[in-house]
């Protein structure tokens, strides 16, 4: 009679912990789908790839659950439309129901198309803590034959900030003489809190000595430049998942827990216009960001 091999209780924990790890990471995909940091497109893309990643061991049903407006009836119905079964995993998927799948994500999320016609005005926008700042400092000092336009404010400086360099700071008279008098290209109210706007001049005069110009700015202030200058080229910048989004925002320490809050509640409302614009750059790292953004400003000037 064979003996049962006893699985030591080292090898026990282990397995326990790997499979912890792994539901953990499977929260957090689901939870970068919800807040449409990433595409069920990019998650679909990940899981045909490599069949032992987090998006392949995802059931097909928390995959369409995670997505927008999909409760358990539509979710059922699409399934039974699909031919598929709700036991399947994403990297389980057969030919067929891939492709029926791939085919139905398409539809119901199509993709952003780059508009023709773009100029040399790139708007770089995003959530609350995705680094714009960040990347556009790092692209201030790399590539200096892109003018960075800097933005006007009504907000006290942060630490490190200098007025001119990063934002002219300006107390509420001042900004409603800009106002009134026409010389923002766009303006906004930011987190129901502080005024933020584009000082027009700067901005025309680079663009008539045929300078490519950046503006880092708001999703308000992005629509804005949008209605006011239809060719500008438009970029969202995502964080590289919903939870880093939040670390970045806690780490950064300026913000108590109530406005937090708030601002992600915000961040989710801005998340789900990247189709607005142009191109998506993720900020996984910050210089190749920043490259990836200069790179389409070549796009842009063709």
């Amino acid at each position: 009679m064979a003996e049962s091999r006893v699985v030591p209780e080292v090898d026990r924990v282990a397995a326990a912990q790997r499979a912890l790890q792994r539901r953990r990471a499977r929260a957090s995909l689901k939870r970068d789908l919800t807040t449409r940091v990433v595409t069920p497109q990019e998650v679909l893309r990940r899981a045909t790839a490599d069949h032992d990643s987090d998006a392949a061991t995802m059931r097909v049903t928390d995959f369409l659950m995670a997505l927008p407006a999909i409760g358990s009836g539509k979710r059922d119905r699409i399934l039974d439309e699909l031919g598929i079964s709700p036991v399947k995993r994403l990297g389980g998927l057969g030919v067929r129901q891939l492709a029926a799948l791939s085919t139905w994500l398409d539809r119901r999320f199509p993709a952003a198309v780059p508009r023709a016609g773009r100029s040399r005005l790139l708007v770089l926008a995003g959530p609350t803590a995705v680094g714009k700042g960040t990347v556009a400092a790092h692209i201030r000092a790399h590539h200096p034959e892109i003018h960075l336009s800097v933005s006007a404010t009504t907000r006290a400086p942060r630490p490190g900030e200098v007025d001119g360099v990063h934002y002219y700071f300006l107390d509420d008279a001042e900004f409603d003489r800009l106002v009134a008098a026409g010389e923002l290209l766009e303006y906004a109210v930011v987190h129901n809190r502080h005024r933020y706007g584009t000082p027009r001049g700067p901005v025309d005069a680079a663009l008539a000595e045929g300078r490519t110009v950046l503006l880092e700015i708001d999703l308000q202030g992005a629509r804005q430049v949008r209605a006011a200058e239809p060719s500008a080229t438009l970029i969202f910048l995502l964080p590289p998942s919903w939870d880093e989004l939040v670390q970045r925002l806690v780490g950064r320490g300026t913000e108590d827990a109530e406005e937090r809050s708030r601002r992600l509640r915000t961040a989710r409302v801005e998340l789900a216009a990247q189709n607005e614009f142009d191109y998506r750059v993720v900020n996984a790292d910050v210089a190749t960001a920043a490259r990836e953004v200069v790179e389409l400003s070549s796009v842009a000037a063709r």
